[in-house]
């Protein structure tokens, strides 16, 4: 009578054995993504390139560790787009503006997207574009002069550029570079900055659809995800080659894109 017993009682408590460590696994899991969850809002993310604008610091296909913390939180610091579900909000959480210079991650506030742009103007700057050099609150960004360079576009192949650098008020200094003479974009403004909003532009003028023009305009704060840091990530490609007329890209993995 025993052993009939035993098997009988073997074959509950096997139905029971699977569901109590499925329900392990899925706590286990549920664990961990609310881990990743936390992690990704507060913290870090990461985010990949997709276009050109910021080039030459940046280009198609590297990656970017972005801090979460450095504006403060709004609910497009949530992942997986959570935060388009909430109400829109005014301040932000431990807010703090962008300085000049930051290489800011953002969600447009039109059509959605994710963008990486750099900070150029502070709520009331003035915002001016005159031949291609940058003026702000009236004066012009220092520039040093222009050096011809030809570099391999990611879409159109070698391309030549005019790369110079160029110091935002407070003193940070970035390169630039500009494709012709005769771009839209090369004048423009005065243009002040409203409240609540930020101002952007790619270091690739003119091959930047960014703040300048009409269906982008300024950012609001809100939108802001994050700063990008460094890259982690270096695409390979676009590459120089052996033909010595193509400049290769910039240094920079592991190098911080802010002072």
């Amino acid at each position: 009578m025993t052993e009939p017993q035993t098997a009988a009682s073997a074959e509950k408590s096997t139905p029971k054995g699977w569901r109590t460590d499925a329900i392990e696994w899925a706590k286990t899991i549920a664990g961990a993504f609310a881990v990743y969850l936390v992690f990704t809002t507060v913290a870090f993310a990461n985010y990949r390139i997709p276009s050109e604008s910021m080039v030459p610091h940046l280009e198609v296909g590297d990656r970017v560790v972005v801090s979460k913390f450095a504006y403060g939180y709004s609910r497009y610091s949530l992942p997986f787009d959570l935060g388009r579900l909430l109400p829109a909000g005014g301040r932000r959480l431990f807010q703090s503006l962008p300085k000049r210079g930051d290489v800011v991650v953002f969600v447009h506030p039109q059509s959605g997207e994710v963008l990486i742009k750099r900070a150029i103007g502070l709520p009331g700057d003035t915002i001016e574009m005159r031949d291609g050099y940058l003026w702000i609150n009236g004066q012009r960004a220092p520039a040093t002069a222009a050096q011809n360079v030809m570099r391999m576009s990611n879409d159109h192949g070698p391309e030549f550029a005019r790369r110079y650098e160029e110091t935002i008020p407070g003193g940070y200094a970035h390169a630039v570079d500009l494709l012709n003479n005769d771009n839209p974009f090369d004048n423009f403004g005065p243009y002040v900055v409203p409240e609540g909003h930020i101002f952007f532009m790619g270091d690739n003028r003119d091959n930047s659809n960014d703040s300048r023009a009409p269906d982008e305009g300024p950012a609001p704060i809100e939108n802001l995800i994050g700063r990008a840091e460094i890259v982690y990530w270096v695409n390979p490609f676009p590459s120089c080659g052996h033909d010595p007329t193509v400049a290769c890209p910039m240094p920079r993995w592991m190098r911080p894109l802010h002072h």
